[in-house]
C-alpha cells in the first residue's frame, strides 16, 4: 500500500448517541491497544470489556474493544474497533488519544480505499458500500446489495478476460508470422470475438440509464393546461406548500423541482408552466422550458380538469400517466379505465396515482435490456472500450496489420480493467473514494 500510516475515525453516526464506534487501522494498532487499553491487546475477534485511557493514564471511558489482525480484516491491516459511550466529549478525547500516540485522522473513504488496495474488494464493490450507506429507498438498497455481491465486477472482469484472449491471438500472429496463412487463421476468431463483445457493450449501454436513475432519482414531470391543478398536485405529493397556487392562469412560469420518495423510488417531481398559446414573453419562455422537461422526463403525468374534455397531446408516448383532476367538483363524471381519477385538493385517488407512477417506473426497468451501469464512470469506461473495439473491428476489415489492431484492443482492455480498479490512475481512485464518509 502507498500509505502505511495508522488511521482512526468515528465509524458510527455523529454524537450524541448511546454508543459510538471508533475504528483504527494500520501498523500501530497493537501498540495503541497496549498504550490505551488497560488489558492490552484483546484476543482476536472477541469483544472484550475494558477501560480506555489517554497516554497519561487518565481513564476516558469503559469500552468494548475488538481486535482484528490483518490480513483477515476489512482493510487487510490490523484493525482495532473501540465502542465508547456516544457523547461528543468522549469521542473527541478518544480520537485525540489515538492521534497523540501516532495515528492520524482518516479522510473520506480511507478505510474502504485500503480494503481495495489490499485486494479485499474491487472498485465496483467499494462503490456499492458508498451506495448502501447513502441509500434512501428500497430500490437503491436492493441495487447496492446486488452490486456489493460482486456480480457487476464479475461481468466487467469477464469482458476483460475475453479481450485478453483476443489480444493473445493478435500478439501470437505478430510474434510467430512464419506460417503464410497465420493472419487468416487469426482474423476469423478475432473478428467473431470483437463482434460478440461489441454486441454485449451496446446492450449494456442501451439500459436507458435505469440504474443511474435508481441512484440519482427518476424525473417525473407534471404537464397540462393552465389551472388544471399541477401545482396543487405537486404540493399534495410533496406534503408541503412547495408551489404557489392561485386561480390565475399562468401563475407557474418556471420549472419547480421537489425531491421525494414515491413508492420506494427516489423521484424529482417537476411542476411546469401550463401549456397554451400566449403572447406573454415570460410565460412563453416557461412553456418552452415545460416542453423541454417533457422531452427529458422519465415519466410524464398529463393532468387535465375533469370538467373539460381531454385532448391527447401530440407528445404523448407509451408509459405516460393520464390523470383527471378535480373529481371533487365533478363527482358523477366518468373517466376511462386508462385514466387516474383524483382530487389534488382533497387527496382522493392520490394513493392510486402514486401506484400508477411507481408502475410506470417499474416498466422502465423491465424494458431495459441490461441495466448494469450504476454510475457515470461505468458508462464512460464502456463507451471508451466500445469505441476502441469499433476501431479495431474497422481496422481488421480494412486489412490493417495485427500491430495496429492489437493496440486498439489493448486500450479497450485497459478501459474495462479501470472499471474494477485492476488498472487505474491515482486521480480516478481519488475521485471514487472522496465521495465516501470519513468513517468508511
Amino acid at each position: 500500500m502507498a500509505d502505511r500510516s495508522t488511521i482512526c475515525a468515528l465509524a458510527s453516526g455523529p454524537p450524541p448517541a448511546a454508543l459510538a464506534v471508533i475504528r483504527v487501522s494500520g501498523p500501530l494498532c497493537t501498540e495503541l491497544a497496549r498504550t490505551h487499553l488497560a488489558r492490552g491487546v484483546p484476543a482476536p475477534r472477541r469483544a472484550v470489556l475494558d477501560r480506555l485511557h489517554d497516554a497519561s493514564g487518565q481513564m476516558l471511558d469503559e469500552v468494548l474493544a475488538v481486535f482484528m489482525p490483518g490480513p483477515a480484516s476489512f482493510t487487510g491491516e490490523d484493525v482495532l474497533e473501540v465502542t465508547v459511550h456516544g457523547g461528543s466529549l468522549i469521542v473527541d478525547r478518544a480520537l485525540q488519544a489515538f492521534v497523540d500516540s501516532g495515528a492520524r485522522l482518516a479522510g473520506p473513504g480511507d478505510f474502504t480505499r485500503r480494503a481495495f488496495e489490499a485486494g479485499r474488494l474491487d472498485l465496483t464493490r467499494a462503490e456499492a458500500i458508498a451506495d448502501l450507506i447513502d441509500a434512501e429507498t428500497a430500490a437503491q438498497h436492493d441495487q447496492a446489495l446486488k452490486q456489493f455481491g460482486g456480480a457487476l465486477g464479475a461481468l466487467y472482469d469477464s469482458w476483460h478476460d475475453r479481450l485478453t484472449g483476443l489480444l493473445a491471438l493478435l500478439e501470437a500472429s505478430i510474434d510467430f508470422p512464419d506460417e503464410e496463412d497465420a493472419p487468416d487463421t487469426v482474423d476469423a476468431p478475432v473478428r467473431a470475438g470483437l463482434d460478440e463483445l461489441l454486441a454485449a457493450l451496446d446492450q449494456a449501454l442501451a439500459d436507458g440509464h435505469i440504474t443511474e436513475r435508481i441512484r440519482d432519482g427518476f424525473r417525473v414531470a407534471i404537464l397540462g393546461a393552465p389551472n388544471s391543478g399541477k401545482s396543487t398536485l405537486l404540493n399534495r405529493l410533496a406534503g408541503r406548500d412547495a408551489a404557489i397556487v392561485t386561480d390565475i392562469p399562468g401563475t407557474t412560469r418556471d420549472v419547480l423541482e421537489v425531491r421525494l420518495v414515491l413508492g420506494g423510488y427516489l423521484v424529482w417531481l417537476m411542476d411546469t408552466a401550463g401549456l397554451r398559446d400566449t403572447a406573454d414573453v415570460v410565460e412563453a419562455e416557461g412553456i418552452r422550458r415545460a416542453r423541454r422537461v417533457a422531452d427529458e422526463a422519465d415519466v410524464r403525468i398529463w393532468l387535465y380538469d375533469a370538467r373539460t374534455a381531454f385532448t391527447p397531446p401530440a407528445e404523448r408516448r407509451p408509459g405516460d400517466v393520464i390523470v383527471a383532476n378535480k373529481m371533487d367538483l365533478a363527482p358523477d363524471l366518468g373517466v376511462s379505465r386508462e385514466t387516474s381519477a383524483i382530487s389534488a385538493e382533497t387527496g382522493a385517488g392520490v394513493d392510486a396515482l402514486i401506484e400508477a407512477i411507481t408502475g410506470a417506473i417499474r416498466d422502465l426497468g423491465r424494458a431495459a435490456p441490461a441495466p448494469v451501469l450504476t454510475r457515470a464512470r461505468h458508462r464512460q469506461g464502456i463507451v471508451a472500450a466500445r469505441d476502441e473495439l469499433q476501431q479495431a473491428r474497422s481496422g481488421l476489415s480494412a486489412g490493417l496489420g495485427a500491430e495496429l489492431v492489437s493496440e486498439h484492443v489493448r486500450r479497450a482492455a485497459r478501459a474495462l480493467a479501470g472499471l474494477t480498479g485492476a488498472v487505474d490512475t491515482e486521480a480516478v481512485l481519488g475521485a471514487v473514494f472522496s465521495s465516501f464518509c470519513i468513517g468508511k
